[in-house]
């Protein structure tokens, strides 16, 4: 992915040399961030923005100098402020002179690509009875050469010409009601199924096949990531974004450093050329710039030098960078602030439902309602597979991690407990419930099962349900489903799923439910009895194998490999 010419006057910032390394050894991560509002928009850190009109607010020029006029008080910046865990970063041009063609310059600065490129796809979650949806994002870090700044910040010459590996994936979810927040990473070796793809710009038709979930980003753009997250995971994806080396190492320097420790002294460089270069002495040191592309890419030097430790380190970043956010550091200065805009929409490529600064934004908005405490960051479950040449979702635990975001359900366990109140009885009787049911196990990569909405229908007939119906669409969806519009259907919804043997958590109160329907997943692909899924309770935490990291954890430290230590 090579860097538009509107990034040239970048190159004047003095770079630290970095240890160049074999193809593939350690990857990339993304950086982003949030813009300014639409045009006309008035940051409150006293900068202001002209209108559309042209008319400077509160007496700041309109030429992008951001002074205040005399005896102008400086406004508080943190009350502008819309920080985000997933982007690394919070963008807001203030005092930047960012009339509408500023607006549009910054539009112009991000790439675009389109959301997915997998035949099929998930259905977009039904709203809950308040209206609400939850929020998934997947964050890329690409691993490109393209391009001078990539090869001199990258090493492996070699690799030029090889197309990206999408070596950094992060799912973040964000929860209906915005408490909560929660960030899973895939180790890049892991074996995944990747779907069919075709490459938006060339038509280029990439077949399904088993491999390395990095080697997605090759099948077409990140879109392809995103289908085979969504095959993988059962969740729908609302966005993506994705970063290369350059734009890590010009968001680092705009933000400004950021805290990190290790236990021991670290120097990620060994006789054989592998290492990120990062060297550090044991304690806490803020990063940047180059230093910080070094941390987010160490995988020789920390633990048991995996991708496992790197996802670690790279979450320990990551709630170092929040909370710095979190508490205004380094945002109150306009000229800061206009860099960290042009320095994170340049280096972003993003979907197609996030193409403008305002939507970006929009979404900075909806993230900073959560509460650092309530942010949790996991690893995929995992286990090696054969030989130990790569690893693969470990069983159970990682399906159990991955229902848990389906359902919407906080990882860290701290979701509010309801009271446990009796079933409300039915309101109607089963000859005549209206129940409209759906076939949704049109996987991408295992098919269709023909037939499924009429066996269940012919199932749940026998049952007394004879007003049920079938839906002749076909949908994708990981889990069975019962939703209804109306409280008071509650009663007619958990009978019907305790007349299946579904659990209560298949029940769900939808405000866009049009009546009772059933969805048959890819949980049911077989049978009229559906299967049972291990604990019927379901799990309300994620699992310890996830190795759990909490966003106000400030003691968390890296632990050094001892044969990278000095």
């Amino acid at each position: 992915m090579g860097l538009s010419s509107v990034r040239g006057d970048r190159s004047r910032r003095r770079r630290e040399p970095v240890v160049e390394e074999p193809a593939g050894d350690d990857g990339g991560y993304e950086d982003k961030g949030l813009p300014p509002d639409a045009p006309g928009w008035t940051p409150s850190d006293g900068g202001a923005v002209p209108s559309a009109d042209g008319a400077g607010d509160g007496g700041a020029p309109a030429d992008g100098g951001g002074r205040r006029t005399a005896g102008q008080p400086r406004r508080k910046g943190r009350k502008a402020l819309r920080w985000t865990a997933v982007t690394l970063a919070v963008l807001i041009a203030g005092g930047a002179g960012a009339g509408y063609w500023y607006y549009e310059h910054l539009n112009a600065n991000l790439r675009k690509a389109p959301r997915s490129l997998g035949g099929g796809g998930l259905k977009k979650p039904d709203p809950n009875a308040f209206g609400q949806s939850p929020l998934n994002i997947l964050l890329l870090g690409s691993d490109g050469r393209n391009s001078a700044k990539n090869i001199e910040l990258g090493g492996a010459r070699q690799d030029a010409d090889r197309k990206p590996l999408a070596d950094v994936q992060m799912l973040v979810h964000v929860s209906a009601d915005r408490s909560n927040m929660s960030v899973i990473s895939i180790p890049r070796d892991t074996r995944v199924t990747i779907p069919r793809c075709t490459d938006p710009k060339t038509h280029e038709v990439f077949p399904q096949t088993s491999a390395a979930i990095n080697q997605s980003l090759q099948h077409g753009g990140p879109g392809c990531t995103l289908a085979t997250w969504q095959e993988l995971t059962g969740i729908y994806i609302d966005h993506f974004m994705m970063v290369d080396f350059a734009g890590v190492v010009d968001m680092a320097d705009a933000i400004g450093g950021v805290p990190v420790c290790v236990d021991n002294n670290i120097y990620s460089h060994d006789s054989k050329g592998h290492g990120s270069g990062l060297k550090l002495t044991k304690g806490t040191h803020p990063v940047k710039g180059v230093q910080a592309l070094q941390w987010l890419r160490t995988r020789y030097g920390f633990e048991d030098n995996t991708d496992i430790g790197r996802a670690k380190a790279q979450h320990m970043y990551m709630n170092s960078m929040v909370r710095q956010l979190k508490a205004g550091t380094k945002l109150s200065n306009p000229g800061q602030l206009r860099d960290l805009a042009e320095a994170a929409t340049q280096a972003l490529t993003v979907d197609d439902g996030l193409d403008t600064v305002k939507k970006l934004y929009d979404l900075g908005g909806d993230l900073s309602r959560v509460p650092t405490k309530r942010i949790t960051m996991v690893t995929m479950p995992w286990q090696y597979g054969p030989g130990e040449s790569y690893v693969m979702p470990k069983p159970g635990d990682a399906e159990a991690t991955f229902g848990l975001l389906r359902n919407d359900t906080a990882l860290d366990g701290k979701d509010k407990k309801k009271k446990a109140t009796p079933a409300p009885k039915p309101a109607t009787p089963r000859d005549q419930l209206k129940v409209v049911v759906q076939n949704g196990t049109n996987s991408t990569v295992n098919g269709p099962v023909s037939g499924r909405a009429s066996a269940v229908q012919q199932q749940l007939s026998g049952l007394g349900y004879t007003a049920a119906g079938t839906d002749p669409a076909l949908t994708t969806q990981a889990d069975t489903t019962i939703t209804y519009q109306d409280k008071g259907q509650r009663g007619d919804a958990l009978t019907l799923a305790k007349a299946l043997g579904l659990p209560k958590s298949a029940v769900r109160e939808s405000s866009s439910a049009t009546g009772m329907r059933l969805v048959v997943g890819n949980d049911w692909r077989s049978g009229t009895a559906y299967p049972k899924q291990g604990d019927e309770k379901g799990a309300d935490k994620a699992p310890d194998s996830a190795d759990a990291l909490n966003g106000e954890d400030t003691k968390a430290c890296m632990k050094v490999n001892p044969s990278y230590t000095f």
